[in-house]
């Protein structure tokens, strides 16, 4: 209850605030206008590199609200100074301190420019309040010492060094270049530390507080680090040295990874799990149910649970499937359901579309048309072009 009376008032804080009239507002060099509604001359100030916790509400300059942390009820988290967030956001959230609330009038050199973003039109300037919940100072990073130690080349070309091994008996198999192979689809749970051969440091999930999961073999990765990964056990620490034809090709991938970009990578193996076995639902003998937009979908199990309605967070199990049977997506697998606003885009339209014909406990198969998922482009590799998409569904929660 405290919580949502403390909310109720930073929302009406900012009603108040905020107008037209940007009186009292101060101008930077780059553009942006600020003005700070809540101080706190004692809090911390954030620096590049920190990790800053912001509930915000954004606004175009009709008054019409186009995001809100609020409405989530999540805060968003980002690196500061990292490039994470539009221009006005990083120069904006760096003039405050900790506890304190401000309004940023972002011009649109500062925000998405000349592109139209989801509800924000091309060219926006764009009205944020903000309340700057924590700042969390930077994690320090240190390069893998590997002084003296061996690097090893694979038959691909990647080459990778041994820092510190729990298995001595697979630290010899694999010093012989004997693979000791994670079977294809474990999850794997990694943190990691990404440089240029310059030593710039371009990702680190140690920097960010986040250890990454993937599963082996299925793509998810750039073909260096399944390779690299699959040879490590639990408490592990490899360095990879990974040639561009085993990262991210002769485009790079701009404006972080240059064109035919070595990589190197400080990889430390936290987890592996088996892979988790998915299976299609069983629609023999169900009704296919067709809707006006073209959507079709077949009920698989009905529960009187509660509705998805428009605005609604969501948590859903998916798997999808294209119409040859091939499996490129599935939050099953990966054991992690997504969670999202239903019936506000954020997803394709056939699923916006169809969760809310759904309640929790439901379990639908969806067949999307191109028209309603990704369109005559598609999504290279991944989803061809014109691709009819097949979705197993299941609705976990509402709220």
């Amino acid at each position: 209850m405290v919580k949502k009376i403390l909310l109720f008032a930073f929302v009406i804080s900012f009603i108040s605030a905020n107008s037209q009239d940007f009186t009292g507002f101060v101008k930077t060099k780059s553009g942006l206008k600020y003005k700070i509604t809540k101080i706190n001359k004692n809090g911390i100030s954030p620096k590049p590199g920190d990790k800053v916790v912001v509930h915000y509400i954004g606004k175009l300059l009709n008054d019409t609200v186009f995001d809100s942390s609020i409405k989530r009820g999540q805060p968003f988290e980002f690196e500061l100074g990292a490039g994470r967030v539009i221009k006005g956001w990083d120069e904006g959230i760096a003039l405050l301190k900790k506890g304190e609330q401000a309004t940023l009038v972002i011009p649109p050199e500062l925000g998405y420019g000349n592109r139209a973003v989801g509800k924000i039109p091309a060219n926006s300037t764009l009205i944020f309040d903000v309340d700057l919940l924590d700042v969390k100072p930077q994690i320090k990073v240190e390069p893998f010492d590997v002084k003296g130690k061996d690097t090893i080349t694979t038959k691909s070309g990647l080459k990778y060094i041994i820092v510190e091994s729990k298995n001595k008996k697979s630290k010899k198999k694999r010093k012989s270049k004997k693979q000791n192979t994670i079977e294809k689809g474990s999850r794997v749970t990694v943190n990691y530390t990404g440089y240029l051969t310059s030593g710039k440091m371009f990702d680190s999930s140690v920097k960010r507080n986040q250890p990454f999961t993937f599963e082996i073999g299925e793509g998810r990765v750039i073909p260096g680090w399944d390779e690299g990964v699959s040879l490590m056990s639990i408490g592990d620490k490899y360095r990879f040295i990974i040639p561009y034809n085993l990262a991210y090709g002769e485009q790079g991938h701009p404006p972080v990874i240059p064109a035919k970009s070595t990589l190197i990578f400080d990889v430390d193996l936290l987890d592996i799990k088996p892979p988790i076995k998915v299976e299609p639902f069983d629609v023999k003998g169900k009704d296919t149910i067709t809707t006006e937009s073209g959507l079709k979908y077949i009920i698989v199990r009905k529960t009187r649970g509660i509705q998805a309605t428009k605005g609604k967070t969501v948590k859903v199990d998916y798997t999808g499937y294209l119409e040859n049977g091939k499996m490129f997506d599935s939050s099953v697998k990966r054991g992690e359901p997504i969670e999202f606003q239903v019936g506000i885009g954020r997803v394709i339209k056939g699923w916006d579309e169809a969760l809310q014909l759904m309640s929790v406990g439901d379990k639908f198969r969806l067949i999307i048309p191109y028209t309603l998922a990704y369109g005559e482009q598609g999504i290279p590799p991944t989803i061809p072009p014109k691709a009819t998409l097949i979705f197993d569904v299941e609705l976990r929660s509402v709220k």
